[in-house]
């Protein structure tokens, strides 16, 4: 009878501690960081590479992101313990399966292995992880940039856009290149204004701690106008960036993904908690938006390279 308890809450813990990974947002780290692998390997011509050689390179490197990923979930949710009280008092940390003290160290343990895989790539990947690394710990640590308005939506962005996308380049090509600095560009602009989604049902609760963001500052309604203001210009840009030939012109097929995010402000304030993926109908398109942008870029430049 004692063993059974024991194996049951073992596997409670377990369970519980990747519901803190939250498994679905993993798949966005995953997905893009693959595809713009793939499409730097690709651009470079690095056809010397065995395949092999080419697996000892994608996986890992994609690995890194998802670990990465995890481990900023984790350390988010041991940090924000009191707002999840109010907003989410299913997940693991508030229903008191696991400590935070737990969750701190998975979370110490995720960060760690994910800087020890990096070193399997190379110096520069190595370097640009790190730095999201930093964009991540201090996010939900000190200085806590999560709390101040504007800026908690900077630091989702830039290391979750503009970094990962250098990042993932920088595997088999060069990261300051032209094509990953402009696609790191319009996914840090597009997340800018994305990252507002996942802020509309935890309005309240944030309000409560003192963290400011543009859905309990503004309300939803013009919350979802200022972020559709980037959400599309990131995607309006393209046609600039192609007259002036910044980009070459295969890539205005990008520019389609404006009717998302003209969807996913709508969604804002007409369709609101997904139970499935705990948060928002909007939340969810944008990171499927997000998706079908890097495989949409992956696509173009192995076809047209």
């Amino acid at each position: 009878m004692l063993m059974k308890h024991v194996v049951r809450s073992v596997n409670s813990q377990a369970q519980a501690m990747i519901e803190l990974l939250r498994p679905f947002t993993l798949l966005a780290p995953l997905i893009v960081s693959s595809c713009v692998i793939i499409a730097s390997f690709f651009y470079t011509n690095s056809n010397a590479l065995t395949l092999n050689g080419f697996l000892y390179m994608v996986l890992p490197a994609s690995l890194c992101f998802a670990l990465l990923n995890g481990a900023s979930n984790t350390l988010n949710q041991a940090t924000d313990y009191t707002e999840d009280i109010i907003s989410k008092p299913y997940r693991p940390i508030p229903r008191g399966i696991i400590s935070r003290r737990q969750a701190f160290f998975l979370a110490v343990l995720l960060y760690a292995s994910t800087f020890l895989v990096s070193l399997c790539i190379h110096e520069m990947f190595t370097l640009i992880i790190t730095l999201i690394m930093v964009f991540s710990i201090t996010y939900s640590l000190f200085p806590r940039m999560k709390q101040f308005l504007f800026f908690n939506q900077l630091w989702v962005a830039i290391p979750r856009g503009f970094l990962a996308i250098l990042g993932s380049w920088s595997v088999f090509g060069n990261p300051f290149d032209h094509i990953p600095i402009v696609m790191g560009f319009i996914a840090a602009l597009f997340l800018f204004g994305g990252t507002t989604t996942k802020d509309i049902l935890d309005a309240e609760a944030d309000k409560k701690a003192g963290t400011h963001t543009l859905v309990n500052v503004y309300g939803v309604s013009q919350a979802a106008k200022i972020s559709a203001v980037f959400m599309v210009s990131a995607f309006l840009l393209i046609l600039p960036l192609v007259v002036f030939h910044i980009i070459d012109g295969y890539f205005l097929f990008l520019s389609f993904l404006v009717v998302c995010s003209v969807v996913i402000s709508y969604q804002m304030t007409h369709s609101h908690r997904n139970d499935k993926y705990e948060n928002t109908s909007a939340w969810t398109l944008m990171y499927g938006t997000y998706f079908l942008f890097a495989l949409s870029f992956a696509f173009l430049v192995i076809s047209c390279a």
